[in-house]
């Protein structure tokens, strides 16, 4: 029986110490520091050559010899496919022969003209005929050199779509070159974002962005917005933005996907850890410590979200007290005993004691 009463009075006396103990706790607390800084948005983001056309046959025949691979990086001229020319050569020899004989009869319908033998009218007769074959001459001389499939710029060869000694026709898609040196990459910006990057825009001052690959590694350059569509997408809202990244090393190819970065300036930021905040029905609140040290809650509107950092735009005023730490220890109305950090080095430990 004794042992049961002292059972009793120790555990009666460890519950004492405990609530004694949790009274006396020091909180710490803060207040909101007002700074400017500024935070980044992600957008998802298509990557295109700055030229990516196909390349197609100009004339129908036999593709009698390819000179490049897929892949390969070709320079402007360079010759790529050779289509059979053995019957445009034909052509081509015809009107030469045609063009020559236009010539001598011409010449000599000159001289005679000039020897006053024929009349002028007969000169211009012999003068237009030569006129025609040289035209002749030279369309069948274009179309034997459009058998003759050239780069016309800088750039990598894609997969081909015909096979040697293929009879392909004209027009018919051949392979794909893409100048890389530079590339542009789209994105989709909301219109209430649109507006306010055009408010801190100048029109000297271009827009800088940076790309998150496919494997989430930032890409090695800065790129600039040079280029906003004209229209919105009424469906979607938004307004497509292209952002020019140089390419040096050719390690950006067309068709890629990736996440386009842009940093939003924050003037006059209030900004809290957002360790000091906790959630009930999807809306914030803190703990705000009046003069009397007692705890009330508080609701807050977050205007923008950084790593560990909320940025408030209502509920808040710079002097308010702002439990930090201990929130699940401390209930509504509850007076506490706390000690005061300034803001800039509660935000500036955030990284080594981020919960």
């Amino acid at each position: 029986m004794m042992a049961g009463v002292f059972a009793i009075l120790a555990n009666t006396s460890c519950t004492s110490h405990e609530e004694k103990k949790e009274e006396h706790t020091n909180f710490l607390v803060t207040s909101p520091l007002i700074l400017d800084t500024s935070i980044s948005k992600e957008y998802v983001s298509q990557i295109h050559s700055i030229q990516h056309i196909e390349l197609r046959a100009q004339e129908r025949g036999y593709l009698e010899k390819i000179y490049v691979d897929e892949g390969q990086y070709v320079k402007k001229g360079q010759l790529l496919f050779q289509i059979m020319p053995k019957l445009y050569q034909a052509e081509q020899q015809r009107a030469k022969a045609e063009a020559d004989f236009a010539e001598i009869e011409y010449t000599n319908t000159k001289s005679l003209a000039d020897s006053h033998v024929v009349a002028a009218n007969e000169l211009a007769m012999a003068k237009a005929k030569f006129d025609k074959a040289n035209a002749e001459l030279a369309l069948a001389s274009a179309h034997l050199d459009f058998t003759q499939i050239r780069a016309p710029f800088d750039g990598y060869i894609d997969r081909f779509h015909v096979r040697l000694g293929s009879l392909v026709d004209e027009g018919e898609l051949l392979t794909n070159l893409s100048d890389n040196s530079e590339m542009w990459v789209y994105f989709n910006v909301p219109e209430a974002e649109y507006l306010e990057y055009m408010a801190e825009l100048t029109s000297d001052k271009s827009m800088e962005v940076k790309l998150i690959m496919a494997n989430n590694k930032p890409f090695g350059h800065i790129g600039l917005v040079k280029t906003i569509e004209a229209d919105f997408n009424n469906e979607t809202g938004n307004i497509a933005f292209r952002a020019t990244f140089p390419n040096p090393k050719g390690l950006l190819r067309h068709g890629e996907t990736g996440n386009v970065i842009v940093r939003e300036p924050l003037k006059d930021a209030m900004l809290i850890p957002q360790k000091a905040t906790f959630e009930i029905l999807d809306k914030k609140y803190v703990y705000v410590i009046g003069t009397d040290h007692v705890v009330r809650s508080r609701e807050i509107t977050i205007a923008a979200e950084l790593p560990h950092i909320f940025a408030v735009s209502d509920g808040l005023d710079q002097s308010d007290k702002i439990l930090l730490e201990g929130l699940r220890l401390v209930r509504e109305n509850d007076k506490i005993e706390f000690t005061f950090i300034e803001p800039a080095k509660a935000l500036s430990e955030l990284d080594l004691y981020a919960e």
